[in-house]
C-alpha cells in the first residue's frame, strides 16, 4: 500500500486513535482524514504536530463522504463511546452499533478494508473464557451497556453476508499509554496511580469484593498502546484472514503489580491503600481477563509485546513525568 492513498481514522482525537495517527505519520502516511468530535479542547494536544489532510466532525462524516467522494484505501474505526459507566444504552446503540454498521456498509459498497475496535468488555465475567472464536459472541453476556454494544456489533458483523475485502474486529483488552490525559475517570489505573503518587504519596486500589481474590490481586491483561498501534498497522499492511482478533499480551497481571511498576518508574517505594469499590460498578466488574492470542500469532504476527514492567516504565518515564504526548 503506497503512502499517498487516503486512510480514514475515526476516534482520531482520542487516546488510541491519536497514537495511531502519530504512528502512521512515522511510517510516512500523512494523507489521513481524521474523524471525531473535535469540540473538546482537552483533546486538542493529542493531535498537536500530527500531519493529516482534513478533520471531519463525526456527525457530518457520512455527508462529507457523499460530497467529497474520496478514494479511500483503508479505514481504522477506533471511535466509540467507551464510558463503561454510561448506563443509557441508547447512547451506545447510536454511537457504537448504528454508526459502525453505517461505516461497515460504506466499506462494503466501496470495497475498502476495515479494522474496527471491539473490546474485551464483550467477554463479561469471563466464565466462557477469552477465545476470539466466531461462535462465542452469540453466547456472551457483557456486564455493562458498553460491552453489550460492542458485542452486538460483533454479532451483526458475523451475520452479515457482505463483507469489506478485509476486515478485523480487534478486542482491545486493558490498553494504557500516552494521550489519555483527557479521559478522567476512564483513564488507565497507571495514569490514576501516577497522579495519586504525586498528590498524596500513595495509591488507592479497589478492595476485592470476592472471596476468591485478595485485595489488589484482581487480574487484567494490560496491553501497552505502542503494541496496539503496531498490530493495527500490521493488519493494514498484511491483511491476513478476516475476523475477530483479541489484542492483549496474553498474560494477566494484578493491579498490585501495575501500581508497583508505576512506583518503579518513579524510583519510589510502593505505598498502597485499599478502598471499597463504588457500588455502581461493583456487580459489573471484571476480576480476571486474559487474551487468548493464538489467532493473531497464527495469522503471522510475531512481534514481541512489551511486558507490564517495560510498558509502564516507558509510559511513566517518557510521557507522564514530563506531561508529554505521543
Amino acid at each position: 500500500m503506497d503512502n499517498k492513498t487516503v486512510i480514514i481514522v475515526t476516534g482520531a482525537a482520542g487516546f488510541i486513535g491519536s497514537c495511531l495517527v502519530g504512528f502512521l505519520n512515522l511510517k510516512g502516511y500523512t494523507n489521513l482524514i481524521l474523524v471525531d468530535e473535535f469540540s473538546s479542547a482537552v483533546k486538542e494536544a493529542n493531535l498537536s504536530g500530527k500531519l493529516y489532510i482534513d478533520k471531519v466532525d463525526r456527525n457530518l462524516f457520512f455527508e462529507w463522504l457523499q460530497e467529497h467522494k474520496p478514494t479511500i484505501s483503508f479505514v481504522f474505526h477506533i471511535g466509540a463511546r467507551t464510558d463503561t459507566t454510561e448506563f443509557d444504552y441508547s447512547v451506545h446503540q447510536r454511537l457504537n452499533v448504528e454508526y459502525s454498521q453505517k461505516l461497515w456498509n460504506y466499506c462494503v459498497v466501496h470495497t475498502i478494508p476495515l479494522v474496527y475496535a471491539s473490546s474485551a468488555a464483550t467477554y463479561g465475567n469471563g466464565e466462557l473464557g477469552y477465545q476470539d472464536s466466531h461462535e462465542l459472541p452469540f453466547q456472551l453476556e457483557p456486564l455493562n451497556p458498553y460491552g453489550v454494544s460492542k458485542n452486538e456489533f460483533d454479532k451483526w458483523v458475523l451475520h452479515e453476508a457482505m463483507h469489506p475485502p478485509f476486515w478485523a474486529g480487534l478486542k482491545f483488552f486493558n490498553v494504557y499509554g500516552p494521550n489519555e490525559y483527557h479521559k478522567g475517570r476512564m483513564a488507565s489505573v497507571i495514569w490514576h496511580s501516577f497522579n495519586q503518587i504525586r498528590e498524596q504519596g500513595k495509591v488507592k486500589l479497589f478492595r476485592s469484593h470476592r472471596p476468591d481474590f485478595k485485595d489488589g490481586q484482581q487480574l487484567r491483561d494490560f496491553v501497552y498502546v505502542m503494541d496496539v498501534i503496531k498490530v493495527c498497522f500490521w493488519l493494514m499492511i498484511n491483511q491476513p484472514a478476516s475476523g475477530l482478533y483479541n489484542l492483549g499480551t496474553g498474560k494477566a497481571r494484578s493491579f498490585e503489580d501495575l501500581v508497583k511498576a508505576t512506583y518503579a518508574g518513579l524510583d519510589k517505594e510502593a505505598l498502597i491503600e485499599f478502598i471499597d469499590m463504588p457500588e455502581d460498578i461493583r456487580e459489573k466488574y471484571q476480576y480476571f481477563t486474559e487474551a487468548a492470542m493464538h489467532k493473531l500469532q497464527a495469522a503471522g504476527y510475531s512481534e514481541p509485546f512489551y511486558s507490564l514492567e517495560e510498558g509502564v516504565e516507558d509510559y511513566v518515564r517518557n510521557y507522564l513525568v514530563g506531561g508529554h504526548y505521543y
